[in-house]
């Protein structure tokens, strides 16, 4: 049963028309679509997260592994249960801006978080990217940070395509703890 409903489906409760559809109501949402946390400008001195979240603990900033140039920390508004994000302690908004020892090591952290996923979710695949500029759709476009995103088999049904929803079914503390454990040394 939905909260607003009774326990037969096509009566609801409260004020509005009538209709056919069930909500699931997701506020923590509402953080990201009003842009909390988001940088106030292009410096890495503009309250940027990726920034910020080094100083943190590795469960308070929910990383998963650190390297010397770069980290790896789960999406606070991921797409898959296990989405994580490879980001430079460097502030660099574009990929040709990264040294060859931060690139070297970005690719490194990636092959990593694809072993540690697959050991501890049994990941079938991996959406791998970055989104360059507010234009791509980078949501915080002055710091760089590559996404690797776990897929399943089937693991697109009706929530995303029809209800613009995703259901994920892991707290991010229990995630970071499970992929921290499992994840690569070397």
């Amino acid at each position: 049963m939905l909260i607003g409903m009774t326990s037969e489906p096509e009566q609801q409760i409260g004020v509005g028309t009538q209709d056919a559809f069930q909500r699931l109501w997701t506020p923590h949402r509402m953080a990201y679509i009003q842009g909390e946390n988001k940088p106030t400008g292009p410096e890495a001195g503009d309250g940027c997260p990726f920034c910020s979240i080094p100083s943190k603990s590795d469960e308070d900033g929910l990383i998963v592994a650190r390297g010397e140039h770069v980290y790896a920390v789960l999406n606070l508004y991921p797409y898959n249960g296990g989405h994580l994000m490879v980001v430079p302690y460097r502030h660099v908004a574009d990929y040709t801006e990264l040294d060859l020892a931060e690139t070297a090591e970005l690719a490194e952290l990636t092959k990593r978080a694809m072993t540690a996923l697959r050991i501890a979710s049994g990941a079938h695949g991996f959406n791998i990217g970055m989104n360059q500029g507010g234009a791509a759709g980078a949501g915080i476009a002055a710091h760089l940070h590559q996404h690797v995103v776990p897929r399943w088999g089937g693991d697109t049904n009706f929530m995303p395509v029809i209800g613009h929803t995703r259901v994920l079914p892991q707290l991010l503390a229990d995630t970071r703890k499970m992929l921290a454990d499992v994840w690569p040394k070397n």
